[in-house]
């Protein structure tokens, strides 16, 4: 794992500003870290090393079969790319390495060649051939930790894979070709797996080879994952065509897209010369890859004349399709299309159809979807018609808006806005009218604009009096520029609804006279007219309105008069931020910039009436709120006052937060308009975290990416844990969340795609070193971040290959940020950054599109990913559902009830203690049995049912193409059928097989029965909540005992909650294995022919959720 970057490149990118988890070290962050006025960041310590991409410190001891003597020197030796010269990069005989994990590299700011800039590209399969035949340097894994450098070769005439050196003879260090039964990628073997080193081996560098009749592993690990890549693509090329690779080689050197460009060159040779200018052909090469740099294609060109003694400025067809080929192939691509494809030049509909449910995630693809896809994305006249996707076409739509990592279902509101006010976070502003610092800078109604146009829902306006009648908004007592109240209520009333048509608050603080009040007022009812909520709210209701009730509403959030006022005007405590931030900037000392007297001013009752449900009143504290506070009042806390109520009374905070709406806004000290995370207030329930929207940074892209997430409405539905008014939940938490299954996210960094130079960089001209980092920003538990080596001199299409993984304690409030930098010595500079909730992500390979640090798109560069996430169980698609960690029955843990120490109510949980085991026993069977059967396939927990599937059925078929075994899916269960002899080693994967089906049935069948049992005994507890008070008092509890009786009731309400959701999500998660075996074993003809079940998941009576309440309808 790397050092996180040097103290310029965390500036750049601006850093973690919450609590890292623990598995990261100890670090403090206040609020604003590495923005502005917030101080630096903390630099995460080295705990749980990876070794990156084929750097391996590994246990070595003496082969047995080796060539090694007992007393022979151990060799470390670094990286080698593939051997130009035949056998030049043959290690020595003393190639064992020794046993790096006594030292634990920490590993520094590295510089990786594996892109290879200078290499020509992998685009065929006759690339990988040729490279297996020159032969590459492997890392040789063997059983107990032994790891040996040895240099393998395939050999001329394509019928075997050597290596040397070894004592064995030369006939028996080789496996045939013809005897290879699969090629793995990953650690996915006995041999990996038991391995002392696993934890320090590459994912991506990591490859298996299984061979003979016993089914015997060669596990091998690469210096690179582009060599891994090009071993495991050439071998299944080899494995697919046998002795007719070398017919298939000559044939399919990917004619379609041969002929595709020649066609693409002659209509660009319009004389029909044979050859175009070298102007012409890089404009046309351009126009097909708009990302290129013109520079790169014109040197490319240049460098090709060069090589053949052609000084001359036209370029042939040849040449054409050459660079073509080179510059317009990504090798990442290639490798994937190859997989998928049976080892094609390209993809048929039945191939991507594959690719879609397997990897994408994609529900009910047909071929009809298929072919559509194929025929917007295929560049070739010649696919389109044959429904073939070429590796442009591919290409073309993975870097399309349907392949981007947002998933589109969140593009437009898609939460439900039927909840009150107070369950929502609010996209808000601050001093929304300032556009620079906050003391000194102007006031321009282009701030509202802008805020308004982004989605922004609450801005403020500081109205005072101002020349000719007329009141100005302006932070008082600073310096800045003054703009007419009636100017800004204008532009207010022409782009209010521009982004989101849910109401609007306006946030105002007023110091204008009694005369100027009446014409704040009289400009507002004039201009907003019906736009302005004023119906006064009903006392007897409990929560505010809803979002949806108040669309098209202006709400005004100011002071108001109390209700036994009956004067025309009243006296009213004053609100003035401007005042305190005076004081910081005043050379006062210490003690007295912390005492902000209280004023007192006169309200208007016409300006007073127009505020309804947003009433201003001044917080005192927790207990007081609880009891005397109304639902319509609302309290503005200064960011320092909230971080203490944050770390001191969270759980107070969180309960507070569920009723009343709550304004954070930053502190005085903020002159520079630095802006604090709103993730540190977020996580306490605040629903309006004011921004300021003019500084852009790590802060502001937390903002805006978390608003993404609802079609960009300015409302976000808080998580359950946080609405539901019997909850527990503790903003501080560093470990699971009760009722919350922690996700695993699983996030490989591919390649990336035109990063351009970084903005007042010139110290190296146009080069780029780039690196990435993925952060992790949520509740303590979830902070984290790692890193990516740095690819030297190489922004066009640098190949990191580098896979993460990211537990997420609370995903409802988690967001992943990808941040590119550019590795320099004198401070990493920043390239561009993408921020995105853990909601919204899409699984499967998807592209990342970067923007700058003011978040404007940049052209054409992206990252490539893969993505995904297990034990997923918290809702959402089915593609994001999977699996945990295996626990044995032992070692298992049952969620605990609390006691209270009132008998009674003990009674009722304590009846909860037996179903909530059945349901664990349940859900963790199926994990375990699934977890099992993919070991067994080879593949890695990441894998869906679907991909397993498909990966074993090549060994469950015979050489003359009929199945060693058939699954009969006449049933709402599959069973599997033996046709004949199976090998032992398959007979263990059909037993596995059957094992899980088993365990899904047993789920499926009983979870209903489990699920209601600890719905009764919710119910039973909830009847005595309303008295649970008096209940505790009866039973002698005091003061602290009775609060923590209380607490504690909340706690197991919430593990109920909990366990009953997760039954219910792994029932459905279940139901999802069943269709994925079921459309698997159709696609790859394993089914029982007639025994296709169209009615794969009857439906059964679902699992309802449980009312807090008698005589509720639904429950949170």
């Amino acid at each position: 794992m790397a050092e996180f970057g040097s103290r310029a490149g965390s500036a750049a990118r601006g850093g973690i500003a919450s609590s890292p988890s623990p598995a990261h070290g100890k670090g403090a962050f206040k609020a604003g870290d590495g923005e502005g006025g917030g101080g630096g960041r903390a630099h995460l310590d080295g705990v749980g090393n990876r070794v990156s991409n084929g750097d391996c410190a590994l246990v070595g001891t003496r082969e047995e079969l080796g060539s090694a003597p007992p007393d022979s020197p151990g060799v470390e030796r670094g990286y080698s790319t593939l051997q130009p010269e035949g056998k030049a990069g043959i290690p020595r005989k003393t190639s064992i390495i020794k046993d790096g994990t006594k030292q634990k590299r920490e590993r520094k700011k590295t510089v990786s060649f594996s892109s290879m800039p200078t290499e020509k590209k992998i685009s065929s399969a006759s690339d990988c051939i040729n490279a297996m035949v020159e032969g590459s340097e492997l890392k040789k894994v063997r059983s107990n930790s032994r790891v040996y450098h040895r240099y393998f070769l395939l050999d001329a005439d394509m019928q075997s894979l050597r290596w040397e050196p070894s004592k064995k003879d030369s006939e028996k260090a080789k496996i045939d070709i013809k005897s290879v039964k699969e090629v793995r990628t990953g650690k996915n073997t006995d041999i990996f797996r038991s391995n002392g080193i696993y934890d320090q081996i590459s994912e991506d560098c990591a490859f298996s080879v299984i061979y003979g009749d016993n089914y015997e592993s060669l596990d091998l690990v690469a210096n690179s994952a582009d060599v891994a890549n090009i071993w495991v693509t050439g071998l299944r090329y080899l494995i697919s065509y046998g002795k007719h690779t070398l017919d298939m080689l000559e044939s399919s050197q990917d004619k379609m897209r041969t002929s595709w460009v020649s066609q693409m060159f002659s209509e660009t040779d319009v004389d029909n010369l044979g050859r175009v200018s070298l102007c012409r052909a890089v404009q046309f090469i351009k126009s097909l890859n708009p990302g290129l740099k013109t520079s790169k294609i014109e040197l490319k060109f240049k460098e090709l004349h060069r090589s053949k003694d052609n000084p001359g400025t036209e370029v042939t067809k040849e040449e054409f399709i050459e660079v073509f080929h080179e510059l317009c192939t990504r090798p990442e691509i290639y490798f994937l299309l190859v997989q998928f494809s049976s080892n094609k030049e390209f993809l048929d509909t039945k191939d991507l159809m594959m690719f879609l449910e397997a990897e994408q995630g994609m529900a009910h693809v047909t071929e009809e979807i298929s072919l559509e896809i194929i025929r917007k994305y295929e560049p070739s006249r010649d696919g389109q018609e044959k429904g073939w996707l070429s590796i442009d076409g591919f290409t073309n739509y993975l870097t399309s808006p349907e392949c981007h990592i947002f998933d589109p279902e969140h593009k437009k509101v898609c939460q439900d806005m039927k909840q009150p006010l107070s369950h929502y976070f609010i996209n808000s502003s601050h001093n929304t009218y300032l556009i620079e610092d906050q003391f000194r800078g102007p006031s321009d109604i282009t701030g509202y604009i802008r805020a308004l146009k982004m989605g922004c829902r609450s801005v403020e306006l500081d109205v005072w009096d101002g020349p000719d009648n007329e009141p100005v908004i302006y932070t008082g007592h600073t310096m800045t520029s003054q703009i007419v109240f009636r100017s800004v209520i204008d532009i207010i009333n022409k782009y209010a609804f521009f982004a989101s048509d849910y109401p609007l608050m306006l946030c105002l603080e007023n110091h204008c006279s009694l005369k100027q009040q009446k014409v704040m007022v009289q400009h507002m009812k004039k201009i907003l007219g019906d736009k302005l909520h004023t119906q006064p709210p009903n006392v007897e209701e409990s929560y505010l309105p809803s979002p949806e009730s108040l669309k098209g509403k202006v709400l005004l959030k100011a002071k108001k008069l109390s209700s036994n006022c009956s004067g025309l005007e009243g006296d009213v405590t004053d609100e003035d931020e401007g005042a305190e931030m005076s004081q910081r900037m005043s050379k006062e000392s210490a003690e007295q910039q912390n005492v902000v007297p209280v004023k007192r001013f006169q309200l208007c009752k016409e300006l007073s009436e127009l505020v309804s449900i947003c009433k201003s009143v001044q917080f005192k504290d927790f207990q007081a709120s609880f009891q005397l506070q109304k639902y319509w009042e609302i309290c503005s806390f200064n960011e320092v006052l909230a971080n203490r109520y944050a770390s001191e009374n969270a759980g107070d905070f969180v309960n507070y937060n569920k009723r009343f709406l709550a304004r954070v806004f930053p502190s005085p000290m903020r002159i520079d308009s630095s802006n604090m995370n709103p993730q540190d207030f977020w996580k306490c329930g605040c629903q309006i975290v004011a921004m300021n929207f003019q500084t852009p940074g790590l802060m502001m892209d937390l903002n805006i990416g978390w608003f993404r997430q609802n079609g960009n409405c300015g409302y976000v539905l808080r998580p359950a844990i946080m609405r539901e008014e019997v909850s527990f939940f503790s903003a501080n938490t560093k470990d699971t969340v009760p009722g919350v299954s922690p996700q695993l996210l699983h996030v490989k960094i591919i390649s990336g795609q035109n990063f351009p130079k970084p903005k007042g960089s010139g110290a190296k001209g146009d080069v780029v070193d780039p690196y990435v980092y993925v952060e992790i920003h949520g509740i303590p538990a979830d902070c984290a971040e790692q890193r990516t080596k740095t690819v030297h001199q190489n922004g066009d299409n640098p190949i990191f290959d580098e896979s993460f993984e990211f537990q997420i304690n609370l995903p409802e409030l988690a967001m992943v940020r990808f941040v590119v930098l550019d590795d320099d010595y004198i401070g990493d500079e920043f390239i561009g950054q993408y921020t995105i909730p853990f909601e919204c992500l899409q699984a499967g390979y998807r592209h990342v599109p970067l923007q700058s640090l003011t978040g404007e798109a940049l052209a054409h560069a992206f990252l490539f990913v893969h993505v995904a996430i297990t034990n997923r169980r918290g809702g959402g698609k089915p593609h994001k559902r999977g699996l945990s960690v295996r626990k044995s029955k032992k070692s298992r843990e049952y969620a605990c009830m609390r006691t209270l120490w009132i008998k009674t109510i003990d009674e009722v949980f304590k009846n909860a203690l037996q179903p909530i085991r059945d349901a664990t026993d349940l859900k963790e069977n199926m994990q375990n049995a699934v977890v099992s059967f993919k070991e067994l396939c080879g593949l890695s927990p990441v894998a869906n049912l679907m991909q397993c599937i498909l990966a074993v059925s090549t060994l469950l078929v015979r050489s003359d193409n009929t199945p060693l075994v058939v699954m009969n899916l006449h049933d709402q269960y599959p069973t599997m059928e033996l046709q004949g002899v199976v090998p032992e080693v398959l007979k263990k994967i059909i037993t596995a097989c059957e094992t899980m089906i088993h365990t899904i049935k047993t789920l499926i069948e009983n979870a209903d029965n489990v699920y209601e049992k600890i719905v009764q005994c919710q119910k039973a507890a909830m009847e005595f909540h309303e008295n649970l008070q008096n209940i505790g008092a009866k039973e002698g509890l005091k003061e602290r005992k009775l609060q923590k009786a209380m607490e504690s009731f909340t706690w197991n309400i919430t593990i109920l909650k909990g366990q009953s959701d997760l039954l219910k999500y792994a029932k459905n998660e279940a139901q999802e294995n069943l269709k994925q075996i079921h459309y698997a074993a159709v696609s790859c003809g394993l089914n029982k022919p007639g025994s296709e079940n169209a009615d794969v998941s009857k439906p059964r009576r679902s699992l309802e959720a449980i009312p807090e309440k008698a005589g509720e309808e639904n429950g949170e």
